[in-house]
C-alpha cells in the first residue's frame, strides 16, 4: 500500500519533470538569441529579458519537489552517509516531517495574501514593453509550496516502506 500511495504522490513531480527539461533548452536558446540580437544588432527586448527570468524562476520554483523525488535536494550527510538504509530512512522523515513540510507548509500560506493581492490589481511589469500577469509568475509560489508537500509526503512513504523492511 505504501509503494503504491508513494507511486501517486511522485505523479506531480514525474509530470513536470520533462515540461522543466524543455524549459531549461527554451531558456537556454532564448538567451542566446537575446545575447545575440544585442550585440550583433544593438536590438533588445524587455519582455524578452523577462521571459528568461520568468523561465528561470518557474524552472527553479517547480523543479523544487523534482529535485526532492531525485534526492538531489541539501542533506546534512554528516550523518546521513554513514548510516545504514534505516537509520537513513530515520533521518529523511526527521526532516521531511520536521522541516520540509512545514517550510512548505508555511510559505504557501504567507504567499497568499501576496498572490491574491498581484491578482486583484491584475499586477503586470514596471517595465515599459514588460510582460503582462505578473500575477501568474507569483501563483508559481504557493503552487511550488503545494508540489512539496505532495512530494515530501511521497519521501515519507518511501521512508516508511524503508522502515517496514521488504514486502512479505
Amino acid at each position: 500500500m505504501l509503494a503504491a500511495l508513494q507511486r501517486w504522490l511522485d505523479l506531480p513531480s514525474r509530470w513536470i519533470e520533462p515540461l522543466l527539461a524543455w524549459a531549461t533548452v527554451v531558456l537556454m536558446l532564448l538567451t542566446f538569441v537575446l545575447v545575440a540580437a544585442r550585440y550583433l544588432f544593438a536590438f533588445g527586448s524587455i519582455a524578452g529579458q523577462e521571459l528568461t527570468l520568468w523561465i528561470h524562476a518557474a524552472v527553479f520554483m517547480l523543479g523544487a519537489a523534482v529535485a526532492l523525488r531525485a534526492g538531489k535536494h541539501v542533506r546534512v550527510d554528516v550523518f546521513y552517509h554513514r548510516a545504514g538504509p534505516r537509520a537513513q530512512a530515520w533521518v529523511d522523515l526527521a526532516g521531511l516531517l520536521l522541516l520540509v513540510i512545514p517550510f512548505a507548509a508555511f510559505m504557501g500560506w504567507i504567499s497568499l495574501d501576496y498572490v491574491q493581492a498581484s491578482w486583484q490589481i491584475g499586477e503586470s511589469s514596471r517595465e515599459p514593453g514588460g510582460l503582462k500577469a505578473l500575477y501568474l509568475l507569483k501563483s508559481l509560489i504557493p503552487l511550488t509550496a503545494v508540489l512539496l508537500i505532495v512530494q515530501a509526503l511521497a519521501e515519507c512513504a518511501r521512508a516508511l516502506a524503508q522502515l517496514r523492511g521488504p514486502a512479505r
